[in-house]
Parts: structure tokens; sequence; C-alpha cells
């Protein structure tokens, strides 16, 4: 995993800096996550790569070494509510924002996977495929992951049948055979799943 970017922010005068990163956009259920991670200056995580690169051992592992080492972590989340009412570009805009916000340390610029996020007043640097290309932005989409495929979990346990448990709310054969038979239950994304009922 390559520190380019950080690096050259660290050159530039910035200190504190910021990778943003989302988890959740295609599931027909439950919430975007996002996660804003700011890491110490050249601290090395062995095996940090993109979340959907990684075994779920290896992202529990690693999502326990970033939340011991990082400088400041923040999360937001946007429910299914929030995501029909505004769609889910709005949606993860609004979760990234309240990420960002969460943080202990108040980033100098932000270090975002491929995107540009409205009403930020902090410095941002869009970078495509990101979570492959920034240490800080692969951080931030392994604690984002983890912790809405956790979410999904529990919830498989409010909402049984969809098996929610292992598809995270993703639209597997499944999960849109029970949302058939069974309808949609309170997680579901209505405007995700008018095709199916």
């Amino acid at each position: 995993m390559t520190w380019e970017y950080e690096e050259r922010a660290w050159k530039n005068g910035f200190e504190a800096v910021c990778g943003v990163d989302e988890a959740g956009r295609g599931p027909v259920a439950g919430p975007v996550c996002a996660a804003a991670v700011i890491l110490p200056d050249g601290y090395e995580i062995p095996g940090l790569n993109d979340s959907k690169q990684l075994s779920e051992k290896m992202r529990e592992k690693l999502y326990d070494e970033i939340m011991e080492k990082a400088l400041a972590v923040g999360v937001g989340m946007a429910d299914e509510k929030v995501i029909d009412d505004i769609n889910i570009l709005q949606a993860d805009y609004h979760a990234m924002r309240i990420a960002i916000s969460k943080l202990s340390v108040k980033p100098q610029v932000l270090l975002n996977d491929a995107v540009t996020i409205p009403g930020v007043d902090i410095k941002q640097v869009p970078i495509i495929k990101g979570d492959t290309l920034s240490a800080s932005i692969a951080a931030a989409s392994i604690i984002a992951k983890v912790t809405r495929d956790r979410m999904m979990v529990t919830y498989d346990g409010v909402y049984p049948g969809y098996g929610f448990a292992s598809n995270k709310g993703y639209g597997s054969k499944e999960h849109i055979e029970a949302l058939k038979t069974m309808g949609p239950c309170e997680i579901h994304r209505r405007s995700f799943i008018k095709n199916f009922v």
C-alpha cells in the first residue's frame, strides 16, 4: 500500500491528512456507512489494502489495529430512510460529512475515494481508485466496511429470514427471493427494491 499521496501532503505542510471512504452504496437494505481516518506519519500497517480485496478475517484484524493506532477515526451513517429521501449519492456525502465531523483531530486535507464532498470547508483531493492507492483511504474503507457488516449481522437477528448476516443487505438471489416471499422489512431501501416487490 502506497503512502504517496500522504507524503505529498506532508511535504506541503499538511500534518493531519485524512482518508475518507464509504461502504454500502450497492445493497438494497441497511445504511450507507462512511469513515474518516487520520493515520500517524509513516506508520506501516502490514496487509493494509482496499477492504474489497481482503478476507473478512483480515478486515477484522486490520480494523482493530487501525482503531488502536490511528490518530483519529470518525464514522458516519445514513440510514435507508435518508437514502430513500435524498438518493444514495447525497446520503453518501451526508455520511461522509458526519464521519469527518466526529474526528477528534481536525484534518487539514482530505484524501477521498473518487469524490469531492459538497459542503466541506477542508481542502480535498479526490483520488480515482483511492482505496488501492492511499493508505489512509484504504484504512477508512476497512473501518466503514467492518462497521457496516457488523450492523448487518445484528440486523439479521432483528429481521430474520433475509440472510443479512451473509449477504450484508446486497441483492443476492436468496435475498431477493425472501423479499418477494416475505415483503420488505423496516431497513429495506424502498427506492432500491421497487423492481422486486
